[in-house]
């Protein structure tokens, strides 16, 4: 008996684990964002002839009338509202525009960057020197080394061995340091710098050769020791000790640090290789519109996937082939259950799809209802206390697929594109039982280190007594953690 019972303890756990292929396909799609599933759309195009690009019809056939695979019922988005319409063709530019619009309002158009990657940005300034066939393919490797802040954190002699072992390059230290020269050169300055120290040094040069007729020599050459002498005093913000190493006068200490703060610690983000290539990957998966009186509309960004349907020619033939099915050869069954098999396999890509859209509108319906205060006015602080459970419970979804819909998966907002992630966050109850969100709480807390007097600014413990006399009677060491996580110093690094 007990033997009996551990093996259907056995396999009924193997069956929980087991996922059909088709629920693996669904899984797959699930968690692609916008730009990742046009291309999987695309090539599975050139993969299945069964399947083609188009409206799917209203056929009789059995896979036309084949269920959606685990469809939620919680999107009330109709996709097949244009299933009456034979081809595109005959489908009216009215029906055409998305979901729920109003007649006559044309969607607003979602910008996409063309921006010129920072490594094409610093080609373009290398063709314009004079260099040797061979400088030039040293200081192009060394561009192809530098991180995303333009900064090159490897050292030279790692650099020597990977062209030596990947690209068959013997180039020695001399050389690379001669080829960095040039690339320190590119603008904006500071780029090529092996640390932060070096690139602030390279910018106050520059500046120093540009001669600007607003900032003295004398006060480049004070920034100049700032950074050269003092850039552990510097970092630590303690500007009485620079003052006295330096000999310093105090108004002329406090310029040259104004000035040096204005430098770019990044100068690589400003080429656009950070910037420029978030924008041309981060598409908004979702476009929710708010309107006058608290409507708001969701639709799904899909309007680069093409839609699929089955192919005609195949359903012909499959239909012509069952027509004939008693005086089959076996070349005619083997070239019939070919087509049934593709057939199949289009039916199944063109659920997963279906089923994905579905179940991300219903997830992000779900976090609509549950952040509408936000949605309505874009205020930060209106977002209230929400986990992944709270969404798969409104959704009526399992948590794990909550967790593959926000991640990688934005939002257009009449406030600005947000990542999904941005509107899951912690809870804290006061003494009243209110429920509020943490990023509240960090927002007061910002605002108070924004409002002291920076010549005495707050501790940890003043912060604390703030907060709970505002009605957040939190520990000091969570306003300690708050603090550091949004990357504000400890008091003594304020003044």
């Amino acid at each position: 008996m007990a033997q009996g019972s551990r093996q259907i303890q056995t396999q009924t756990q193997q069956q929980v684990q087991t996922l059909s292929p088709q629920q693996i396909l669904v899984v797959k799609l699930l968690e692609l964002p916008t730009m990742e599933l046009e291309d999987r759309v695309r090539a599975e195009l050139l993969e299945n002839p069964a399947l083609e690009e188009g409206k799917d019809e209203a056929a009789t056939d059995e896979y036309a009338d084949a269920p959606e695979a685990g469809t939620d019922d919680g999107g009330d988005t109709d996709y097949d509202s244009l299933s009456d319409y034979l081809t595109e063709d005959d489908i009216p530019d009215y029906k055409l525009q998305e979901n729920n619009r109003s007649k006559g309002e044309q969607p607003e158009e979602i910008p996409f960057s063309d921006t010129t990657s920072f490594y094409e940005t610093l080609k373009e300034q290398l063709s314009e020197r004079n260099l040797s066939e061979r400088q030039r393919e040293l200081a192009e490797y060394l561009i192809g080394s530098l991180d995303d802040d333009g900064l090159l954190r490897k050292s030279l002699d790692s650099i020597s061995d990977e062209l030596a072992i990947y690209a068959g390059i013997d180039a020695s230290v001399q050389e690379l340091e001669e080829a960095l020269k040039t690339v320190q050169d590119f603008d904006p300055a500071g780029l090529g710098a092996h640390n932060l120290q070096e690139c602030l040094l390279i910018q106050i040069r520059r500046k120093m050769e540009q001669q600007s007729p607003t900032t003295p020599d004398s006060l480049l050459r004070i920034e100049e020791d700032i950074i050269g002498q003092c850039y552990e005093e510097f970092t630590r913000k303690h500007w009485e000790k620079i003052r006295q190493k330096l000999n310093l006068p105090e108004d002329v200490c406090d310029r040259a640090i104004k000035e040096v703060c204005k430098l770019n610690p990044r100068p690589g983000a400003s080429l656009g290789e950070t910037i420029g290539k978030n924008m041309q990957q981060i598409v908004p998966d979702f476009i929710v519109d708010t309107y006058d009186g608290g409507a708001i509309n969701l639709t799904l960004n899909n309007r680069n996937v093409p839609e699929l349907r089955m192919s005609r020619d195949f359903t012909e033939m499959v239909e012509e082939h069952t027509k004939n099915k008693a005086n089959q050869s076996k070349a005619s069954k083997d070239a019939m259950m070919f087509l049934k098999q593709k057939m199949d396999a289009a039916q199944g890509f063109i659920n997963a799809v279906k089923q994905r859209q579905n179940t991300l509108m219903t997830t992000m319906q779900a976090i609509i209802d549950l952040q509408r205060p936000f949605f309505l006015e874009g205020d930060e602080s209106l977002l209230r206390p929400m986990i992944l459970k709270d969404v798969a419970e409104r959704a009526g979804l399992d948590i794990s697929t909550v967790s593959r819909v926000s991640n990688s998966k934005y939002v257009q907002t009449n406030f600005g594109v947000y990542p999904l992630k941005f509107f899951f966050n912690d809870g804290y109850t006061t003494g009243d039982g209110e429920e509020m969100s943490v990023r509240e709480i960090r927002k007061i807390l910002k605002e108070c280190v924004e409002n002291e007097n920076k010549k005495k600014p707050y501790t940890d413990d003043e912060l604390t007594e703030i907060l709970k006399e505002k009605g957040y009677p939190i520990a000091r060491r969570t306003v300690a953690k708050y603090r550091q996580q949004m990357n504000i110093p400890v008091a003594r690094l304020r003044r």
